[in-house]
């Protein structure tokens, strides 16, 4: 795929973004072969959109996840500003891209993971973090899942249905607290749909985020502080409707409300 084509397809994936609307399918002559070349074009859409990356998302932890998504590996995407936002939130279902709430925790950067030549340890991560927060992410894609659904390359350069971050209060000492075995619940207008705990989906939070900080810091990107990053699904995915009201309840933890009208 040469950069013509790379460009091409950067700028229809900012056009779409930047519209707030979905297509069906993609030209073949457009696909990513593969995931380098798909990362790189999603860094080609941030700088055709020009807007500040304030978080990160990541997906597909572990091997049932992966296969749900087609992936032999973890997967990752941007989150553009203003797309991280406290709870309660209230959004509109007729201006979003096919939206999916998931359970995730959420880790905010205290100190910069910048690129470097060693890898960084998860004791070195989580020094980095300066809060963990009770979230949801409200993932976004600008292909519609039909029949002519592109290949997992193509959905890597729209930034892996990054969109929306929602988060809830800080969880205090997080650290010495269970988090890996606090079950997680996403309730839809007030019944359980589904469960989850962070043990099961990511061992922890900081496990997905060490692989992050590491697969950044390979391609020259790193984090920074201040960031926001959605450690990947608790509970899987589901597709709301509007009048819809989803809460993600983490116990003792907090909880987040997303509302879709």
């Amino acid at each position: 795929m040469d950069h013509i084509r790379q460009r091409e397809l950067a700028r229809l994936l900012a056009t779409l973004r930047r519209e707030g609307r979905q297509q069906s399918g993609l030209d073949p002559e457009l696909v990513p072969p593969d995931k380098d070349t798909a990362y790189r074009i999603a860094r080609m859409v941030e700088e055709e959109l020009d807007w500040k990356v304030v978080g990160w998302k990541i997906a597909a932890a572990k091997e049932e996840m992966q296969t749900a998504l087609r992936t032999d590996s973890p997967i990752y995407g941007r989150v553009f500003a203003p797309m991280v936002r406290p709870s309660p939130l209230s959004v509109e279902h007729a201006t979003l891209c096919s939206p999916i709430p998931e359970v995730e925790y959420q880790a905010r950067l205290g100190t910069d993971l910048p690129p470097r030549a060693g890898p960084y340890t998860v004791e070195e991560v989580t020094e980095a973090v300066a809060s963990l927060h009770p979230g949801l992410e409200l993932a976004e894609c600008r292909f519609i899942h039909d029949a002519s659904f592109p290949p997992l390359p193509a959905i890597l350069a729209d930034g892996a249905g990054a969109s929306a971050i929602v988060h809830g209060p800080a969880i205090d000492d997080w650290r010495t607290r269970d988090i890996a075995g606090q079950e997680a619940v996403l309730l839809c207008n007030g019944k359980p749909r589904r469960k989850g705990t962070a043990r099961a989906a990511l061992d922890h939070p900081m496990v997905p985020l060490t692989w992050l900080a590491n697969e950044l810091s390979r391609t020259g990107i790193g984090l920074k502080a201040g960031q926001m990053v959605s450690t990947g699904t608790l509970t899987g995915m589901l597709r709301p409707k509007a009048g819809e009201t989803y809460i993600a309840d983490f116990g003792p933890f907090g909880s987040v409300t997303v509302a879709v009208v």
